[in-house]
């Protein structure tokens, strides 16, 4: 029995009604993103004014902040409600959330991925630990990210004396996922992709909602010629597929199998991807200090991502256990719109099941961003500077790892520092603070950590803090660096300074 039609792009927009709730997949520069789909469905838009009102739901971001994958949404009218983790990549999706032209909601990306499991599954709903006292706990902001946001998504339990967030289910119309290969019994495989994502659990819940799931690949083969193992949706639960030869692994970048695992690269470590720029060079040699052989490591995007280039350097990438959010384990994980994806990597997992080992406290170091932080030792990485930027993975990695290195210049805004002969200079301080009397919004609670006993750091160019049970405390600081004239003035707060030492000139070769 073929359950799946074969059909354009157009066709399958025009399968999408007016106030659908649409799910899509992808992550970052395009990786498993359906990206001839999505154009069809725009193109549709701007010429009929249809599907409108719809609400919108993705886990992780993607796009390339211009026109393509969540800014093909991202027009008046189009869209009316969206549910997301991270915005990025979407800078006019951002725009018409402050204009409130959208209602917006954001919740960690693991949160989202497993509900739309328990959606698929029939199950009421996802009951966990993942956001609680943060902005996304109803005692805060529900997850509400502009005025015109009313709806109640997430509500506060209490399981056998335990907190825990109820999200709450919702019904799925339609699931737009990606594979390289489908064959003509309908059977999806995205084995030449850069990463699995959570294509499964978008079709399950569309599925098993009565909804359709429309599927996008670089080829159809014929019947049996895939192997098992490598199809991750069959084809009962596929309703139509877009064959679009001209499908890229990410934006303007051809398939290359070393990062989809089907072939092993030979890696040069004298090619290590040091980062450039001076801030970002030292906070990733001091972080680097922390790494240990043998643990359990996270990388969060952003600034973390220059550790990666350290360790290759270091040549230790063998001696440790590296993993992120979109399902990579080890190899020479790739920065900036490519993160997320690794060459040479160990395994390759959905995302979806990465997400279930960081929340049930399988990580012993994750080494995350930093907007800005208080001292309290909370941690806003999501709401900043007026702009929805959204937590992505962070909440189930930083409230579940037992230790937590965050990584982040000290000051924003123009600040400029040197380095000469391994003391670092101020010269101009930035006008943006970083360590701030109260976080605008708490991705990461302080407090949620001293009860989970959490080891907590927070890594900059000239000074390093911890939490302790009294606050955050100055712990070291650089050569070269005066703490009453280039720290304190510079801090909203004063932080707990019984003993504070020099960072290891290590940091700063």
């Amino acid at each position: 029995m073929n359950k799946a039609k074969f059909m354009s792009a157009d066709a399958a927009a025009a399968m999408i009604k007016d106030n659908d709730t649409v799910v899509i997949s992808g992550n970052g520069a395009g990786m498993i993103s359906a990206e001839e789909i999505l154009a069809a469905i725009e193109k549709r838009f701007l010429e009929t004014g249809h599907p409108s009102g719809m609400t919108l739901v993705h886990s992780l971001g993607l796009g390339d902040r211009g026109t393509l994958g969540t800014n093909r949404f991202a027009h008046e009218g189009m869209v009316k409600k969206l549910i997301a983790a991270h915005f990025t990549w979407s800078l006019r999706m951002q725009q018409l959330i402050r204009e409130e032209k959208v209602e917006a909601y954001c919740f960690p990306g693991g949160a989202i991925q497993h509900l739309l499991r328990e959606i698929g599954a029939g199950r009421p709903g996802l009951f966990t630990h993942s956001g609680l006292d943060t902005f996304v706990d109803p005692r805060h902001d529900g997850g509400r990210c502009n005025a015109i946001s009313k709806d109640s998504l997430v509500e506060l339990l209490c399981i056998d004396g335990r907190e825990v967030l109820h999200y709450k289910p919702f019904k799925v119309d339609v699931a737009i996922i990606r594979g390289t290969y489908a064959d003509a019994r309908g059977n999806i495989s995205p084995e030449e992709e850069a990463i699995d994502m959570d294509i499964h659990s978008l079709a399950l819940a569309a599925h098993n909602s009565g909804g359709i799931v429309l599927a996008q690949v670089r080829q159809v083969v014929e019947a049996g010629s895939l192997h098992p193992r490598n199809v991750r949706i069959p084809g009962i639960m596929i309703d139509a597929i877009v064959q679009h030869p001209e499908q890229q692994q990410f934006y303007g970048q051809q398939y290359d199998n070393t990062i989809s695992g089907k072939r092993r690269a030979h890696l040069d470590e004298a090619k290590a991807d040091i980062p450039a720029r001076l801030e970002r060079r030292i906070i990733a040699r001091r972080a680097a200090l922390e790494l240990k052989p043998g643990l359990s490591l996270n990388f969060g995007f952003g600034m973390p991502g220059g550790i990666f280039g350290v360790i290759a350097e270091k040549g230790i990438g063998d001696q440790l256990w590296m993993s992120v959010e979109q399902g990579v384990h080890n190899g020479r994980m790739l920065d900036d719109a490519l993160f997320g994806a690794a060459r040479n990597a160990d395994a390759i997992l959905p995302s979806i099941e990465q997400f279930d080992y960081y929340s049930g406290g399988g990580i012993d170091i994750a080494f995350l961003g930093m907007g800005e932080s208080d001292e309290q030792g909370n941690v806003n990485v999501s709401h900043l500077g007026g702009s929805l930027i959204g937590p992505g993975g962070f909440i189930e990695i930083a409230q579940n790892a037992k230790k937590v290195v965050f990584c982040g210049t000290f000051d924003a805004g123009g600040s400029q520092v040197d380095l000469r002969n391994g003391r670092l200079f101020i010269s101009r301080p930035g006008k943006v603070r970083k360590f701030v009397d109260r976080v605008e919004r708490i991705t990461f609670s302080g407090g949620f950590a001293k009860r989970q006993k959490q080891e907590v750091l927070y890594i900059t160019e000239r000074a390093v803090f911890k939490l302790t049970p009294g606050g955050v405390a100055l712990t070291e600081v650089a050569p070269g660096i005066d703490v009453e004239r280039d720290v304190l003035p510079h801090m909203s707060f004063v932080p707990r300074m019984e003993d504070v030492k020099l960072m290891p000139a290590e940091a700063f070769a």
